[in-house]
């Protein structure tokens, strides 16, 4: 039995011209090939009928496409097509290297790795390196002939600077992967770009039209300067083939490929998208659990980032918070010392251990008036007779507080009337009360200071929103007083943002986000469509892709996305500090409906209470604010703000 061989053209001058030229398949499966010439000369033409008559021979190869021009060939064959977007039967990385290799070797599948679709071109070449390793690995033991197919060879082993893993691989194919089955096929514009040590180790070289002078050089110190003087004049898909199993060069008109053609220059004329093959679900079920599992491991990472930026964010707030607090501590403990120097009649001191001696001059002696003192034992002793209590003078009522203007006024109206000497007694013992007081005045200091003593000229009433005196000297803040609305601020925030997010996307992925909430789930073609567009797969996904980054959109099933927009609210609102407590139903659903007001017909924002009606937490506070005015206290209405630091 003679050796298998594909026929991919004949002789176009010569001799021999007409003849059919005749490749051998081993050699093409497991050798080195080099296929070069310039853009539009028929390199990539050659190269894919080679493909399609190995193809239609059931042997396997890896085509690796670096342009997204070999999609075609699922016109035809039922090809796995694997790279990193949507247009692919599959999105894979790194991780799914030795599944594919698997496929590849073990399952005889013929694959396209499409790596023009990767947007960070150190990911493409991580998984070109990755399946490199795995097929070369697995030929070890199978020895199965198999053809990888690299696409602008020149940007893994160029001829110029250093190369990284990748090259490194393919080189490393290309010198030792013929004893273990596994060949390869480099295709270049440039031949001067490519190693030469690549070059000079192939087994058939195909030379097509190639014109810039350094290429032409290259032709020249390998084939001859009779060929570089003519390798210009070559016609499209024509070429000198040169092969260790012939001896002459043959000048070799390539067949033109049967599938569709993806590579060729675009035209005036309409373009039409081939019907495609689809793959078994089976052949691809376990690379779609590697998907599936990654997501799912994606998913919980950035939820985890979410989380930790919560966290963050409620760190930084509560530093600040108690910032705040040890502020309004200093300025608390600031007006205790005035108050106990004023009453003790001396200076305290600021070292630790203060708040041990402010207890200690609250309990002490207090100071007496040394003259009140020398009259009140003139009169026990007989020397003095008691006087009335003169009036007094004009300094001393404009200190009093508004809240003593009927006891100064009735006081007023009496030293009007002549007015009966008092007894001693009685005088001594008003006296002495009033001394005694002092001491009680102090610590009544403390819950009920002169607020208009401690407000600025500048600052009206009720404008401030710092702490009243009793708020500090009890131990109260204002960052107690917000915690009641601190949930609701934040709720409001959370629906301002989204509404802000929405806001910012186009008109379609408004339209499409509608479509998923009240028709979801679909797929992102239909709900493109709908939302004014194309409905093309390009479009609708790169418009779906945005409202899944944003969390507006989940996939829910093959194909099928569905609304996000209540499960997003919950994530975002949850307590970086407790997250079991999750959002309540009601609260989820007030926050919805204000972001959906913005970009959802017939829905309206969440009402306010109307203006005449009564809160129930309105008249709780009305309730107890009678109750304090009952009982002789300040209402929150009396009680004028802390000034401004």
């Amino acid at each position: 039995m003679g050796e298998e061989t594909i026929s991919v053209g004949e002789v176009s001058r010569g001799d021999e011209m007409g003849s059919n030229v005749e490749l051998p398949i081993v050699d093409l499966l497991t050798g080195r090939g080099f296929i070069t010439g310039k853009s539009g000369s028929g390199k990539s033409n050659s190269a894919s009928v080679i493909a399609e008559k190995l193809l239609d021979r059931g042997y396997s190869l890896l085509a690796v496409d670096i342009d997204g021009e070999y999609y075609g060939l699922k016109e035809e064959y039922e090809i796995l097509h694997v790279g990193g977007d949507e247009e692919c039967d599959l999105q894979v990385n790194e991780e799914h290297a030795g599944k594919i290799a698997e496929l590849a070797l073990e399952q005889n599948v013929p694959i396209i790795l499409d790596i023009s679709s990767f947007l960070d071109e150190s990911k493409a070449r991580d998984l070109l390196t990755e399946v490199t390793k795995h097929l070369f690995a697995k030929e070890k033991k199978l020895k199965q002939p198999f053809l990888m197919l690299i696409e602008e060879v020149h940007e893994f082993i160029p001829e110029g600077g250093g190369m990284d893993e990748c090259g490194r691989m393919l080189i490393k194919v290309g010198k030792r992967g013929r004893k273990h089955g596994l060949g390869i096929v480099g295709i270049s514009q440039r031949p001067a770009d490519v190693k030469k040590d690549f070059i000079t180790q192939c087994d058939w070289l195909c030379w097509h039209r190639l014109t810039w002078n350094n290429d032409t050089k290259v032709v020249g110190r390998i084939l001859g300067s009779e060929y570089a003087n003519h390798i210009e004049e070559m016609d499209d898909g024509e070429c000198f083939l040169m092969t260790d199993w012939a001896e002459e060069i043959r000048v070799v008109q390539f067949e033109r490929k049967q599938t569709f053609d993806a590579g060729a220059t675009p035209g005036l004329d309409d373009f039409e998208r081939p019907e495609l093959k689809s793959v078994s679900g089976d052949l691809v079920e376990e690379l779609q659990d590697i998907t599936e599992e990654q997501e799912h491991r994606e998913n919980r990472i950035e939820e985890l980032q979410r989380e930790l930026q919560s966290k963050e964010e409620r760190i930084r707030d509560l530093e600040k918070q108690l910032s705040d607090a040890r502020d309004l501590k200093q300025m608390a403990d600031r007006f205790s010392r005035a108050m106990m120097e004023q009453v003790t009649g001396r200076p305290l001191s600021t070292a630790p251990g203060r708040q041990s001696e402010l207890e200690e001059a609250a309990r002490g002696p207090v100071r007496r008036d040394p003259e009140l003192e020398a009259e009140l034992d003139a009169i026990r002793n007989g020397e003095k007779e008691p006087q009335s209590s003169p009036v007094p003078d004009a300094s001393e009522s404009a200190d009093t507080s508004e809240e003593n203007e009927p006891e100064s006024a009735a006081t007023s109206d009496a030293s009007s009337e002549p007015a009966e000497p008092e007894p001693v007694e009685a005088k001594t013992t008003e006296a002495t009360a009033s001394a005694d007081t002092k001491q009680d005045g102090a610590t009544d200091a403390f819950a009920a200071l002169d607020t208009d003593a401690l407000s600025t000229d500048d600052s009206p009433t009720g404008s401030n929103t710092e702490p009243s005196v009793a708020e500090i000297v009890g131990g109260t803040t204002g960052t107690e007083r917000s915690s009641e609305t601190a949930a609701a601020d934040a709720d409001d925030s959370l629906a301002a943002r989204l509404q802000a997010e929405i806001d910012a996307l186009d008109d379609i992925a408004v339209g499409m986000l509608r479509q998923y909430r009240n028709h979801g789930p679909v797929t992102p073609q239909d709900a493109h469509a709908a939302a004014g567009g194309s409905g093309d797969r390009t479009g609708a996904y790169a418009a779906n892709r945005t409202l899944r980054e944003h969390g507006f959109v989940t996939h829910v099933a093959r194909g099928n996305h569905d609304y996000a927009l209540p499960s997003l609210v919950v994530s975002e609102s949850k307590d970086p500090f407790n997250l079991n407590n999750t959002l309540p139903a009601a609260e989820r659903d007030r926050i919805v409906q204000a972001v959906e007001s913005s970009f959802v017909p017939g829905v309206d924002a969440p009402g306010a209470a109307d203006p005449g009606t009564t809160t129930e937490a309105e008249t709780d506070a009305e309730s107890d604010e009678s109750a304090t005015a009952a009982d002789g206290g300040a209402t929150a209405s009396q009680v004028e703000p802390w000034p401004d630091a």
